[in-house]
């Protein structure tokens, strides 16, 4: 017997992110969608849009346990479409990292998607569903300041690529969507970052500043990317990689045509490196004096 709904489950769906757009685009195609929120974050902004939410840490297990059991009493053991979108950015350069704080951004950008695909996969399979993972051009392209944040995306895109091979047998899609600058609040918790005291990045503290700061130009609208990400999510023959959002086309025919160093020119220039090279030779400069 056909079942009467569909459900995608998206977690991540805080006020102001990507994951509130898509479970608004769900329920807009009529898809029942089950928004995730932490425990300790508000939800009104699901009560008011009529969406059915539960609690979640993605970096617990027992959460992540406690949210399957809700699901399956409510879709009767099915699951049409996981979103893994929950996620955090980390803005600093590689050599002045806190590995301690990247090491949280690992276990919600990349364990999270996997703790989640391990305890659904049953009703993913059930259902003949699909999974997709938000990933990011920063996955592809070496965007200064990101380092750790690219890594987590670079990690996810790989390890996406395999689980859509191994799944391919149980007519389950993996989809792994290469976002583009998408206008969202995930800077929030950067804004107040800055360089440590003594970093050889010192020359660039105001370039810093502005960068954790800023407003992405150009950004697409998170409404307009959750329309095209969920058309592609229910596809019969959705992409492998789903490419979208600003700047997408020019990366991804320059990652796909290009050399491997054909950012390094380009990323110097948008970064000003000039200027930092030029501060260190003369800091060199000064002490050979």
């Amino acid at each position: 017997m056909a079942r009467s709904h569909k459900y995608a489950l998206v977690t991540g769906c805080g006020q102001g992110g990507i994951g509130e757009a898509l479970v608004t685009e769900y329920t807009r195609r009529g898809v029942h969608a089950i928004a995730t929120v932490l425990p300790t974050e508000a939800s009104d902004h699901l009560t008011k849009a009529g969406i059915t939410f539960f609690p979640l840490d993605v970096t617990v297990e027992a959460s992540v346990t406690q949210l399957k059991a809700s699901v399956q009493e409510l879709t009767g053991g099915y699951l049409d479409v996981l979103v893994n979108c929950a996620g955090i950015a980390y803005t600093m350069t590689a050599i002045d990292t806190d590995v301690v704080a990247v090491q949280r951004m690992f276990d919600i950008n990349v364990f999270g998607p996997m703790r989640m695909v391990h305890h659904f996969h049953g009703m993913i399979i059930k259902a003949a569903g699909a999974i997709v993972n938000i990933g990011s051009i920063g996955g592809v392209i070496p965007y200064l300041y990101g380092a750790s944040y690219n890594a987590t995306k670079a990690a996810l895109h790989h390890w996406s690529n395999t689980l859509r091979v191994e799944m391919s047998p149980f007519n389950v899609k993996v989809i792994t969507v290469i976002s583009g600058e998408v206008s969202t609040n995930i800077l929030k918790n950067d804004a107040h970052r800055a360089l440590p005291e003594g970093s050889y990045y010192s020359p660039l503290a105001e370039n810093f500043r502005l960068h954790v700061t800023r407003t992405p130009a150009g950004a697409t609208d998170r409404f307009q990317y959750a329309t095209n990400v969920v058309a592609e999510s229910l596809k019969a023959s959705p992409s492998a990689w789903f490419w979208y959002g600003s700047f997408t086309r020019m990366i991804r025919f320059l990652d796909t045509f290009g050399w491997r160093t054909v950012w390094d020119s380009m990323l110097w220039g948008m970064f000003d490196l000039g200027k930092l090279k030029q501060a260190y030779e003369s800091e060199i400069k000064n002490k050979r004096d």
